[in-house]
């Protein structure tokens, strides 16, 4: 069986010892590097390839949304999934505009980590439970608004339609048989988003 191949970037050791003990513990990942800022967490990312990231945004000399940033464009076979402590809206659009493709809080279960992991490196959005509320209920309110945010916003009907179905927590699968769109198609599309 192969393994995930996981980066850790956390500037806090023991956050990584722990989460190191968890992951090892799996049989389907294995962690092959780790980092205490966002230039070490790019270096490696470089370096080794890892298939999926694990980021905090705090950290020092370079913070995980910029290091998200730069990964997206010299390292984007790697998948960002953020972990961290700051969960509010500007952080969550920020990371999300980076490139992460997935969110969670440090407060979020272990079984949800995992199975985060596995769905990032599959290629599928993940959020924990109350940012993907949170995330659905803002594409609601901004539904009412559609007119407005599409203008202000320069997003066409359909990419309104993708953010909403991302919101929602559709895996890549699931929101090309919703769209009508075959997975190829959609991740051209994708990919340009």
């Amino acid at each position: 069986m192969k393994k995930i191949s996981i980066v850790l970037a956390d500037d806090h050791a023991v956050v990584r010892e722990g989460l190191r003990a968890l992951l090892t513990a799996e049989e389907d990942m294995e962690i092959v590097g780790e980092a205490e800022n966002g230039w070490q967490a790019l270096k490696l990312s470089k370096e080794l390839h890892p298939e999926v990231v694990i980021m905090d945004l705090a950290m020092p000399s370079l913070n995980g949304i910029e290091a998200t940033r730069r990964m997206m464009r010299e390292a984007p076979s790697s998948k960002v999934l953020a972990l961290t402590s700051y969960c509010n809206d500007e952080h969550i659009r920020d990371m999300v505009q980076a490139g992460a493709a997935g969110y969670l809080s440090k407060q979020t279960a272990a079984q949800d980590l995992l199975r985060a992991i596995r769905e990032v490196q599959k290629g599928n959005a993940f959020f924990s439970g109350t940012i993907a509320r949170r995330l659905r209920n803002q594409s609601r309110a901004a539904a009412y608004q559609r007119g407005s945010v599409r203008k202000s916003t320069g997003l066409t009907e359909r990419e309104a339609q993708v953010l909403q179905l991302i919101a929602d927590g559709y895996s890549n699968k699931q929101m090309g048989e919703k769209l009508g769109i075959s997975v190829r198609r959609w991740r051209s599309i994708g990919s340009s988003l």
